[in-house]
């Protein structure tokens, strides 16, 4: 599969184990999608309280900067629901007791699609192994996803707080070496940016644009694209089932 064209879901969710890490990956995606009338909510499953090594620094008051960061970061995408799950940074889970959380979210928003980081990611280039919480994350949402949310007699407790089941069409998750899906972010590069940049605690003196280019540059590279983002994607519900169903995936 190999998803060029100009595709653009009505609802989409992202779901992420960091502050900073959509700006990181995602978000020029997303800026487009918003762009073309998407809806988006942003699941943040920690608020990166450990994520500052400063002298004093009380992990309380570092979550309270990267929520803050990350809120900042959305409204440059133009992104208004965000949901901070405050799980323990630096040590989170994929427990059932998670999952319930993600598709308690799943089924309030009922995406059309669902955006993670790939948990199968360990090893990225020859400089960098993929953070725990970031595959904890991955995992968690891919379970949440599927088939979770879209089973009605499982989390049904959920039923009482009014959330019925509901079936993600489309998984992204992240990918950095075997992606099929290359979304164009040219467009949305420099918001991308400018988002990235609102985490100030992380960026400190340095400066993302040059590295964000390379990669974007590289991504979209003999693809005809400028900037790209790309992603391994699985359709867990078919064109045509979703066509019939008249883009209705509750339950």
């Amino acid at each position: 599969m190999n998803m060029n064209g100009r595709y653009t879901p009505a609802r989409a969710m992202v779901i992420v184990a960091h502050p900073d890490d959509i700006e990181f990956g995602s978000a020029g995606t997303i800026a487009r999608w918003v762009r073309d009338g998407c809806e988006v909510a942003y699941v943040l499953c920690t608020s990166g309280d450990v994520g500052i090594a400063a002298k004093g620094m009380t992990k309380a008051k570092a979550a309270e900067i990267r929520e803050a960061e990350q809120r900042a970061a959305a409204e440059i995408i133009g992104v208004k629901d965000l949901v901070f799950l405050r799980e323990p940074d630096g040590m989170l889970e994929n427990t059932l007791e998670l999952r319930k959380k993600l598709v308690r979210e799943i089924r309030r928003f009922k995406p059309e699609v669902v955006i993670t980081t790939d948990p199968t990611v360990l090893w990225v280039r020859d400089t960098y192994v993929n953070h725990p919480d970031h595959r904890a994350a991955g995992m968690a949402a891919v379970d949440a996803v599927f088939p979770a949310a879209g089973q009605p007699n499982l989390f049904e407790e959920l039923a009482d707080e009014g959330l019925t089941a509901h079936k993600v069409r489309k998984l992204y998750a992240l990918n950095f070496g075997s992606a099929d899906t290359f979304v164009d972010i040219t467009e949305t590069i420099d918001l991308k940016i400018k988002a990235l940049r609102e985490h100030v605690s992380q960026m400190r003196d340095w400066d993302p644009e040059p590295m964000m280019r390379e990669w974007a540059a590289e991504a979209g590279k003999g693809k005809e694209m400028q900037y790209a983002e790309a992603f391994r994607v699985v359709t867990l519900l078919s064109d045509e089932d979703f066509e019939k169903t008249g883009g209705r995936v509750d339950l």
